[in-house]
């Protein structure tokens, strides 16, 4: 049980930020090329409680840590938060501006990893105290729950990001037929996550971004 306890204050921080940060960073975007939906509902913000859903981000995550840790030893996460709300026909040039939209999340997964290979850097070089063991743990969780979100978001599969970048990428004609997946994609990506072949899809490159960031940070030589 406390080893549980551990895991949850470890990776509660990085988790959280992971996923709001995600959501802010698509309103900031949006607003910059033209559509103010989520300014006017107030969900351009850096403040955690404007993003979070009780179901999807602290519900879920919670119960996956705790059981994947008691069955196996290893805790698994998985969650969302409110997603951003964008209309897209209040873009400037909606099928183009989407592409920066939907890419603004995982772009901001990626720079957040950065930060905490950073943070988990100068816990190396500090001394061992009571406060570099955490800042390492930490750092190393939030280097790998931001890599798997952007990784998994990445995916070319509508509503995921990765759908909407190949939709706004793809010709018109191709486009409006991709996009058709919307409402199916996420029974699909569970369909993918409960029969394991999602880790199999994503694996392989989450473990290079890691050691991408790793070796941009100086973690790895």
């Amino acid at each position: 049980m406390d080893s549980i306890i551990q895991g949850i204050a470890i990776w509660a921080l990085p988790v959280i930020l992971a996923i709001t940060l995600h959501e802010a960073a698509h309103g900031y975007v949006a607003r910059y090329f033209g559509d103010l939906t989520a300014h006017a509902q107030g969900r351009i913000s850096l403040n955690p409680m404007r993003h979070i859903d009780p179901m999807g981000t602290i519900v879920v995550p919670l119960v996956l840590f705790t059981l994947s840790k008691l069955a196996v030893g290893t805790g698994f996460l998985f969650g969302w938060a409110k997603p951003v709300p964008v209309n897209f026909g209040n873009l400037r040039r909606p099928k183009y501006d989407m592409l920066w939209v939907a890419a603004a999340g995982p772009g901001a997964n990626l720079f957040m990893a950065i930060l905490w290979a950073l943070v988990m850097k100068l816990g190396l070089i500090m001394p061992d105290s009571e406060l570099s063991k955490p800042m390492l743990l930490m750092g190393e969780a939030g280097i790998e729950i931001n890599v798997i979100l952007m990784v998994l978001n990445l995916l070319p599969l509508p509503p995921l990001d990765g759908g909407r970048m190949a939709v706004s990428l793809l010709p018109h004609r191709l486009a409006h037929h991709f996009a058709r997946i919307e409402p199916y994609g996420f029974m699909i990506l569970l369909l993918l996550l409960f029969s394991g072949m999602l880790g199999t899809i994503i694996g392989p490159s989450i473990m290079f971004t890691i050691q991408m960031v790793a070796m941009l940070t100086g973690l790895k030589a």
